[in-house]
């Protein structure tokens, strides 16, 4: 038996692939299995190729697998594209309705199935993913009892004759594949999961808890790919809390509400993607400014322009840093898993309040949209710390307003909310002295961006870098941010095996740059391979801009819209050892 396996099924847009893996991989998490989940769609409504992978494990995964053991083809276009990645021992179960065929060169077992033909007989064609999904689970000889409560959580809502259809049709799909191969693939008997319950999410879904947990009762958005879905999930939970959540005109209404509500003394939010930051950004800088408290989600994506909107990038990062005009304090932290998403989403909030400043969260679409497993949240590790917020004010002398914006040491001021008892302040985006009045005194000025910038040398995270690090002088370290923390290590593991040595270090923390945690790191390694989803290697220019050590560093890009796979940080990083020697 084995202990994990991976999984593909693709066809066209709107062929029913989304909903075969939903049912599928919910099935397999009912029995405990770890799962990690990665999405290829097309930027249209219907058409396009699409396929959904999904890696099966007992023990915990973080990455993508690089080869598959079973590809579900709606289509031809499905085999030529993807039948590559077959191990030999693979199995691609296909719709006999298009004559599938194998490419030149692939090894692997065809199964041609009628799916359609089935379905259509059942009384619809829409039926065929469940056809097809049953007929793949068969080969691995899981329980089929497990699959069909599956079925029926997914189609409960429509009554039980459309569920009992649904089960007949992958009754019907497994008999006939079963008949086909006589009986389960014995290379695909996977080895019994621990039978734990385990959360199976995105990492939206996640981001979009995690502001629920943290007191968010307002968010404000625009749709856009591939981070509707914290929009999505906000707009039916946070009225139970009584929140609510506005679809927006535009990115700009969205974040200029956010910043309005957040003023009156909500937590608010706003999600978007690398065109969305682009348009906040002059808003962004408002925030700074009147150094009102924000939290904006960037989930990037290919760009430039509208690029590649559905697929993996992450060349927003200078862009978040340093994309306002002026310079204002903010705070960019980046998760790497699920679990970070929610745990991040709730420092933010508090970071936002503590610090009155901006706060990006940045993912990728990896990250975002990509399936996995994850541990049960802890509710007790959460805390609201909503920083000087004032709820008394004394009374003021005559003509006098508020002190805000009064200096202080840390460079964070009273703040006080409308209707407050002697609260009253102006707010500007100008430049403005301690009451909120305009100033455009020389000295006022440099006191006032002394305060604001002041700030950020207070501002700390919860594991502003997350480090494994066994050896004392490693062969390498490598450096990542994002979803490529498992893939990294998934490759260390490979490297190890052959002789040479590593260390890993994630950045979580974007801005203000944790130098003082990821120098004794740099310092030690003999060579630094930094490991980022762009052509130019932000990551790399930040920290050759904080650490210097250039001539250590080894960029590994990849922008051509997939995730990295264990394969390819593996080869390049072994190469890069026989270079040197």
């Amino acid at each position: 038996m084995i202990s994990q396996l991976s999984w593909k099924i693709g066809g066209q847009q709107g062929e029913g692939v989304e909903s075969t893996d939903r049912i599928f991989s919910t099935a397999l998490n009912r029995l405990g299995y770890y799962l990690y989940g990665y999405r290829h769609f097309s930027s249209r409504i219907k058409g396009g190729h699409t396929n959904n992978k999904i890696r099966i494990s007992t023990k915990p995964i973080r990455s993508i697998s690089d080869d598959l053991d079973i590809l579900v083809a709606f289509d031809q276009e499905t085999i030529d594209l993807n039948a590559h990645e077959l191990r030999d021992y693979g199995v691609i179960v296909a719709d006999a309705k298009f004559n599938p065929t194998l490419p030149e060169g692939v090894k692997g077992r065809l199964f041609p199935v009628p799916i359609t033909a089935i379905a259509e007989e059942l009384g619809t064609s829409l039926m065929k993913n469940m056809v097809a999904s049953g007929a793949s689970w068969a080969l691995l000889g899981l329980p089929m009892e497990v699959f069909n409560k599956a079925v029926e959580e997914e189609f409960g809502r429509k009554g039980p004759a459309v569920v009992e259809k649904n089960i007949e049709a992958v009754a019907r799909g497994a008999k006939f594949v079963l008949d086909l191969a006589g009986g389960p693939i014995h290379e695909l008997q996977l080895e019994p999961a621990d039978g734990k319950q385990k959360l199976f999410m995105i990492g939206n879904d996640a981001i979009a808890l995690g502001a629920v947990a943290a007191g968010c009762r307002f968010m404000a958005a625009y749709p856009i790919t591939p981070a509707s879905e914290i929009m999505e999930y906000l707009i039916k939970v946070l009225p139970k809390f009584g929140g609510t959540v506005i679809q927006t005109e535009d990115e700009i209404a969205a974040v200029t509400m956010a910043i309005g509500a957040n003023y009156g003394g909500a937590r608010a939010i706003t999600a978007s993607a690398g065109p969305g930051l682009s348009l906040k950004m002059e808003a962004i800088g408002l925030a700074g400014m009147t150094e009102t408290p924000i939290v904006i989600v960037d989930t990037q994506r290919g760009g430039p322009s509208t690029g590649l909107p559905t697929k993996q990038e992450q060349s927003d990062i200078l862009a978040m840093i340093h994309g306002t005009h002026g310079e204002i304090p903010k705070i960019v932290i980046s998760p790497s898993s699920v679990e970070e998403c929610f745990y991040d989403t709730i420092e933010a909030f508090n970071l936002a309040e503590q610090f009155q400043c901006p706060v990006i969260i940045v993912t990728d679409l990896q990250l975002s949209l990509g399936k996995q497993s994850a541990e049960m949240l802890d509710y007790n590790k959460i805390t609201i710390d909503r920083g000087k917020l004032v709820t008394e004010a004394p009374e003021q002398e005559p003509n006098k307003l508020f002190k805000r914006y009064e200096f202080s040491e840390d460079g964070v001021s009273p703040r006080i909310i409308p209707g407050v008892k002697h609260g009253i302040h102006h707010v500007t985006g100008v430049e403005h002295d301690q009451e909120g009045r305009p100033s455009e005194s020389p000295i006022n000025r440099k006191k006032m961006m002394d305060k604001r910038m002041e700030k950020l040398k207070h501002v700390k995270v919860t594991n502003a870098i997350h480090a494994d690090a066994p050896h004392a002088e490693p062969d390498m370290l490598i450096i990542g941010m994002g979803s490529t923390g498992g893939t990294i290590d998934e490759a260390r593991a490979r490297l190890a095996a052959e002789g040479i040595t590593t260390n890993h270090v994630t950045v979580r923390l974007m801005h203000p740059f944790p130098t003082d945690l990821l120098k004794p790191h740099t310092d030690k390694a003999k060579k630094i391979v930094v490991v980022e989803n762009n052509a130019t290697g932000q990551l790399a220019q930040l920290i050759k801009l904080h650490l210097g050590c250039g001539d250590k560093i080894h960029n590994l890009l990849k922008y051509d819209g997939n995730p990295f796979l264990p394969a390819e940080i593996h080869k390049e990083c072994k190469g890069l050892i026989a270079w040197q020697h």
